[in-house]
């Protein structure tokens, strides 16, 4: 499925007030990939950075505890209302960053950058192959790409039940795109499970992290009944239902 960008900005902007509560392997997954920075580029010390996919600042304030000299940080997002949820969290460093609203695939990007990251987002975009490129037009000779993003097994429960569900990459195919303009430091994946007491909650959370932005058709309440006997039939144990997320990792240097 080809994801809707004005679909995944209204659930994003709907979901502002839940996301940080509900996104708990948002956060793992942001925190790993700085750890993974970190030990592919131990001397990376970054002054000008660009941030995709910023939402409510959940990566944002940690790039800025971990490198506090940046010099400037510019964060993008779909959601122009995110600037206000980012400031609010970053409170007075806020005056060192620069909101970019819009689509990063194609939006004008207005320098170089030392440093371009990016934590659960880039499997939303369109053309991942092209934007890489665009990545390697605006990173410094000497700078880095990092990203996450999700892979083949990502919602899988949901793919099985509903038949809906993104065209994810796995970690091979990611490399091999990532590969044409960069040279790759570090990559590697995992799995994430989490549990829930019934398929409702399942539902819940998707839609209080934004998650659930690849249908726009409200189910009847015959088709919510469907799912969650499917659901529960399919996905059961002993602590309840279970949801896999399936993050990757890349961190990469252009190649000249």
């Amino acid at each position: 499925m080809i994801p809707d960008k004005q679909l995944i900005r209204l659930r994003f902007e709907q979901a502002a007030a839940t996301y940080e509560q509900q996104a708990t392997v948002q956060h793992r997954v942001a925190e790993r990939l700085l750890t993974l920075l970190a030990d592919a580029a131990p001397g990376l010390q970054p002054q000008h950075i660009l941030e995709i996919g910023c939402c409510t600042g959940l990566l944002t304030e940690k790039v800025l505890t971990r490198y506090p000299g940046t010099v400037h940080l510019t964060v993008s997002d779909l959601v122009a209302a995110f600037e206000q949820c980012v400031c609010r969290k970053i409170g007075a460093l806020a005056d060192n960053i620069t909101f970019l609203a819009g689509d990063i695939e194609t939006v004008r990007l207005p320098s170089r950058y030392d440093l371009i990251i990016s934590s659960s987002t880039l499997h939303w975009v369109h053309d991942l192959p092209e934007l890489c490129r665009k990545f390697h037009r605006h990173l410094q000779p000497d700078g880095v790409l990092a990203f996450s993003l999700y892979g083949k097994d990502n919602l899988r429960e949901i793919r099985s039940v509903t038949g809906m569900g993104l065209a994810y990459r796995d970690l091979e195919q990611l490399q091999t795109v990532v590969g044409e303009k960069f040279e790759i430091l570090a990559a590697e994946e995992a799995r994430e499970t989490l549990w829930y007491p019934e398929p409702i909650a399942v539902l819940q959370h998707l839609r209080a992290t934004g998650v659930n932005s690849i249908g726009q058709q409200a189910w009847t309440r015959r088709q919510v009944n469907a799912f969650i006997a499917d659901y529960k039939s399919q996905f059961s144990g002993d602590q309840g239902v279970r949801l896999t997320y399936h993050p990757m990792f890349i961190v990469a240097r252009p190649r000249s």
